[in-house]
């Protein structure tokens, strides 16, 4: 699975006064997409970035933009947020009643789809949405603010959602693949982690099964971005 592991600086942790800069700097460091964190102030306490900062951002970077909204009533605001750049948008599971309805809308404005868990949330709910997504984000911290702890009991909502992947052939995309068909050829369904993610967490959740690492605080308080990035690549 190494090859196929990802690293997503979370910009929530960079500089809001520079994020331009900031995101042209991720893109030379190395990161494979930029992590982009959407509040409300609402469904979670804090309140962080909007269309315009995404604008900002998208036209300051080639990277693919992975939206995560925290935010209520996720529907309305799809449209938004796509014309503002957002490559994949990724909402969470818990903030909304019409969740079929608005992974199929992302679908249709032609963006990515994903959905998130909050640590408390049941992994029954994740088996019953991991084929209609492009990714499941399992939080590893509750959402809301940078700089948490990570939660080591996540390990095992992590296994399960891999061991589930695997054993009904999950593959990305929510694709089901053919017997047939061999499954080291096909890219791991994505399965992403967000919260208190350093090297050692890190390397716990790529061992769990997780594919996608998301690290904040962890990345921007490194003096060298670059270097931290393939610090963090290499220890998992």
């Amino acid at each position: 699975m190494k090859k196929h592991i990802r690293i997503e600086p979370s910009i929530l942790s960079g500089d809001f006064g520079r994020l331009a800069d900031e995101a042209k700097r991720l893109e030379d460091a190395g990161a494979d997409s930029i992590h982009v964190d959407i509040m409300d102030g609402h469904f979670v306490p804090n309140l962080t970035l909007g269309p315009r900062a995404t604008d900002a951002i998208n036209r300051a970077t080639s990277l693919f933009l992975d939206l995560h909204l925290m935010i209520y009533n996720p529907f309305d605001y799809v449209e938004k947020f796509i014309e503002a750049g957002a490559d994949r948008i990724t909402f969470h599971f818990e903030a909304t009643e019409d969740v079929d309805d608005t992974i199929a809308f992302i679908r249709r404005c032609g963006c990515k789809a994903g959905l998130a868990f909050r640590p408390e949330t049941s992994f029954a709910m994740v088996q019953k949405y991991i084929t209609e997504i492009d990714l499941v984000l399992l939080m590893t911290v509750s959402p809301g603010f940078g700089g948490q702890n990570f939660m080591p009991e996540m390990l095992e909502k992590i296994r399960l959602t891999r061991e589930y992947c695997d054993r009904n052939r999950i593959r990305q995309g929510g694709i089901y693949a053919q017997p047939e068909l061999n499954l080291e050829s096909l890219p791991p369904f994505d399965i992403q982690v967000d919260g208190g993610i350093n090297l050692e967490t890190g390397r716990q959740c790529v061992e769990a099964g997780a594919n996608v690492l998301v690290s904040g605080n962890h990345l921007f308080s490194q003096p060298d971005l670059k270097k931290a990035i393939a610090a963090l690549r290499s220890s998992v």
